[in-house]
């Protein structure tokens, strides 16, 4: 039987070692076995702690708060299938380069493989997903237990939160009794700090990048996405001496905030230009500088996969090359900041007529998405009154699939203080809800979640979380009745079995989860109704506005608007 006293300094010790290595935020998914580590958060003044009963809503939500601090967030749990229910944000939290520091309880050694209920191989259940998995000695009354504890808790936070940032599991076993004593204050270390180092480009790649940038006639940037924390000042100030297109794709936090003598740069239409022939045909480049992530925009990938630049440099503080288009001829190993300033570059008169041309084809496109807004009232149409009317100083959650495309279609640059957040690690529709509302508690600002009809029944659970924490969220679900996305792929030319296997109808409206939930409910047709809604003060914590669309009408528009940008951009080379 374990010794009370030693259960308590234990667990202590774990939670006094988190918080000493910088964590502030825990999620705690409530269970038997983890009853010691949730006492020990729960009984601790020192952080936030949030509940989500369900533990696949809860990683979400947890994901959510990191995503939005880029601060390591502790996740709790009991043993068994509870751990295993992390799984999907623990995989989108590796690729998405967020710290999550998850606490698995478990059954004690002697409880494992043996037919114990409730146990499972637990103890490096994520395999390669994480970057680090760590299963700690039971309590006990050696020596060197809790400062082995501490010195290993501090070390999963330190790997964490390194470059580039990624979860870590730390597997915690407990035999019965799990009752401890209560403390309020947290105990004395001995390990004091942990100090991490800044990744810095090497010299030889200062001199290649600027001697490049100085010989390129035609060259552009691309922003893709990039951390909360990223030296976006510095980027500007790069972008101020290069004068260089800057293709920004919505998730960079280039989108917005911008600068005002930044915007003419700033190209976000160019998923739509690249659809046009003659466009790529003039304008193949010689260098592209890309910071952050490879953008999901196909006509992007296919256009630097076929002109294959001669320079195709990455700017990444991982040394795992993101080259999924196998492209890439020089990669930087950096994170973005003050030292790209001091490179002191300028554009040649070759690349600056190269950027009028990008910044006119923009210009084009840019006006034939304001007509399409005000013209139709598809989905495209009905997200463009949504992002017209986000009022500053707002986040916005946007769902896999079609919602994030509509942003980059959609979605203005601007200088206004909006923030816009996807799970795009791996792309998938689950837990969406859930980070929208972790992204909610962690920002306190005013946040807006667009979402599919089927990503939001997919985590419908994640509403469990407004009724343990104050929420303040408004979530648009876009219902065309099924997978609209598949609409636009080659399974749409197939008739036979499409709805049955992609277009996935349900007959399924949300009024009725919206009253389970006590939610400020809307159902929308039309764009002035939307917009009505939209305008009213909602009056409570939660507000659901579902909007009615056609999925055929839907991909009918879009096209018919890339068709009407494709003819004018035709113009550009008649003269």
């Amino acid at each position: 039987m374990v010794n009370k006293q030693q259960l308590s300094d234990y667990v202590y010790n774990i939670v006094a070692s988190l918080y000493a290595a910088g964590v502030k935020k825990v999620v705690v998914s409530p269970g038997s076995r983890s009853t010691p580590l949730a006492y020990g958060f729960a009984s601790t003044k020192e952080f936030d702690m949030y509940r989500q009963v369900d533990e696949r809503s809860a990683a979400f939500l947890a994901l959510g708060l990191a995503k939005e601090s880029a601060e390591p967030v502790v996740l709790v749990c009991t043993s068994g299938t509870a751990a295993a229910n992390y799984f999907p944000a623990i995989v989108e939290a590796y690729y998405a380069r967020l710290p999550l520091i998850v606490l698995t309880a478990d059954r004690p050694h002697e409880l494992r493989e043996v037919g114990a209920p409730q146990a499972i191989a637990q103890a490096s259940l994520y395999g390669h997903h994480v970057k680090w998995a760590l299963d700690l000695p039971i309590p006990d009354d050696a020596q060197v237990t809790l400062p082995f504890v501490e010195r290993h808790i501090a070390r999963a936070v330190a790997v964490a939160t390194q470059a580039p940032f990624g979860p870590v599991q730390v597997n915690v076993p407990f035999r019965e009794p799990l009752l401890i004593e209560f403390t309020k204050q947290l105990p004395a270390r001995t390990f004091t700090q942990h100090f991490g180092a800044e990744v810095r480009p090497a010299k030889a790649a200062c001199v290649f990048l600027k001697e490049t940038v100085q010989a390129t006639k035609q060259g552009f940037i691309i922003a893709g996405e990039m951390a909360q924390n990223t030296h976006t000042q510095a980027m500007w100030d790069f972008v101020r001496q290069a004068k260089w297109p800057v293709l920004v794709e919505s998730l960079s936090h280039m989108r917005t905030n911008i600068p005002d003598d930044c915007l003419p740069y700033v190209v976000e239409q160019y998923d739509a230009i690249l659809k046009n022939d003659a466009f790529k045909a003039h304008m193949q480049p010689q260098t592209v500088i890309r910071f952050g992530a490879q953008p999901v925009s196909k006509p992007l990938m296919q256009f630097l996969t076929a002109v294959k630049p001669a320079n195709y440099i990455v700017i990444d503080e991982d040394p795992k090359f993101r080259d999924s288009l196998h492209v890439a001829t020089h990669h930087i190993e950096a994170a973005i900041g003050q030292w790209i300033t001091t490179l002191d570059v300028q554009a040649t008169a070759e690349q600056q007529h190269y950027t009028i041309l990008w910044q006119r084809a923009n210009t084009i496109a840019a006006r034939h998405r304001t007509a399409y807004i005000a013209e139709q009232s598809d989905e495209g149409a009905m997200a463009g009154v949504l992002f017209k009317n986000l009022p500053e100083h707002s986040d916005l959650v946007a769902g896999s699939s079609m919602p994030i495309r509509d942003v980059d279609t959609f979605f203005e640059k601007t200088t206004r203080d909006i923030r816009i957040f996807c799970n795009r690690g791996t792309n998938g529709i689950d837990g969406v809800v859930s980070t929208a509302f972790g992204l909610q508690y962690a920002s306190k600002r005013d946040t807006y979640l667009l979402i599919g009809d089927l990503s939001f029944l997919h985590d419908s659970n994640g509403l469990i979380a407004s009724r343990y924490q104050p929420s303040d969220l408004t979530i648009v679900v876009m219902n065309n009745d099924g997978g609209g996305i598949f609409s636009y792929l080659a399974q749409s030319t197939v008739e036979e079995h499409y709805e049955q296997l992609f277009g996935t109808p349900t007959a399924l409206g949300f009024e009725h989860l919206a009253a389970m939930y006590d939610a400020e409910y809307a159902n929308v047709t039309t764009k002035e109704a939307f917009e009505t809604v939209l305008e009213t003060p909602k009056n409570k914590a939660i507000r659901i506005i579902e909007v009615m669309t056609d999925r055929a009408e839907n991909v009918a528009t879009h096209r018919a608007l890339w068709q009407a940008i494709n003819e004018e951009l035709d113009t550009l080379w008649q003269a």
